[in-house]
């Protein structure tokens, strides 16, 4: 018998009132929150404007939750179209059930409409984001804890993770697989800030180590697990995932890495540039915009050429007056 164990809570959900509080949406919110805040500071620090990194994410993710729970879904169809089952619990984001792959791929595409419409690079965002998307996860990962959902095998060590009776699930003591993912994804998001700063990762090459990274230690962690899901040659499907998108992201580091070395110069046009340009037109000689001022130091130049046919003339008068003059002595 274990004396020491992590506990499960009793319930995942708190109500105020009338209103639930459940604990996976919480972990989820604060997650995005997290990676927006962080993506943000990292983007400027890159040159970027303040609040972009926002406005993509109002883009990114909705597309990225509606993916995560299609791939869940589609993966996991057993749990929903079986006989016996609900299909309307396919709706229940709530109660759990959110696929990074299909999180990343679609709130990607998210990403890049938001990236479209402010005219920035897709690989220069995603390199501001990698890191607070590795926290973000580290965060969320605890959203399992609190719906007692997704631990390894039967373990007695110390840090076990206490299980009650419930549906689909047997009261004992598992390996905390939420905890070994949300630790890993700490230590990706660190790697990340070290290799950007070490190699001056750009074009992407961040993000692509962020997933390489994650897929490393989500291999190992899925095989851990116990919960139901289907196999290919032996291996978990989200195996043969990891495996694959490890594979295309370390590829695209070494290619991208060759095809366009360095880091972008320039991440998204400045303010000043881009109201700059329409009104160069209308600068004076110093490069501020012409005023009154201007127009009045201009003045007596338009006005000189006027004062020297003025000259001209009055000598002309003189020199046929003295002529006069001499023809009347």
């Amino acid at each position: 018998m274990n004396l020491a164990f992590i506990p499960s809570p009793s319930t995942g959900v708190i109500h105020l009132g009338p209103i639930p509080l459940r604990g996976y949406a919480f972990c989820i919110i604060i997650g995005v929150f997290v990676a927006v805040w962080y993506g943000n500071k990292r983007w400027v620090a890159r040159g970027g404007q303040a609040g972009t990194v926002a406005d993509i994410a109002v883009w990114a993710v909705p597309f990225g939750l509606v993916g995560g729970r299609l791939y869940h879904v589609i993966t996991d169809y057993q749990l929903y179209f079986s006989d016996g089952e609900d299909w309307v619990d396919a709706f229940k984001i709530w109660q759990g059930g959110l696929g990074i792959w299909g999180a990343i791929a679609f709130g990607a595409v998210g990403a890049w409409i938001g990236c479209r419409r402010r005219g920035i690079p897709l690989p220069a965002w995603a390199d501001a984001l990698a890191p607070g998307i590795a926290f973000a996860q580290a965060v969320g990962r605890w959203g399992n804890w609190f719906n007692q959902e997704l631990y390894g095998k039967p373990t007695d060590v110390p840090w076990a993770l206490k299980i009650s009776e419930g549906t689909n699930r047997v009261a004992g003591t598992y390996h905390p697989t939420f905890l070994y993912e949300s630790l890993w994804c700490l230590g990706v998001g660190f790697l990340v800030i070290w290799a950007d700063r070490r190699f001056k990762l750009g074009h992407g090459r961040a993000f692509a180590l962020y997933v390489a990274a994650y897929c490393v230690g989500r291999g190992w962690i899925e095989y851990m697990r116990v919960d139901e899901a289907h196999h290919v040659l032996g291996l978990r499907l989200n195996d043969w995932t990891a495996i694959t998108v490890f594979v295309l992201a370390v590829t695209y580091i070494v290619i991208s890495s060759r095809v366009r070395p360095g880091r972008e110069e320039v991440v998204e046009p400045s303010s000043a540039d881009a109201e700059g340009e329409p009104g160069a037109e209308n600068t004076g000689s110093a490069g501020f915009p012409a005023d009154a001022g201007d127009s009045e130091a201009a003045a007596p130049e338009d006005s000189a050429p006027e004062s020297a046919d003025e000259a001209e003339a009055g000598r002309v008068e003189l020199s046929k007056d003295e002529t006069a003059a001499k023809n009347n002595s």
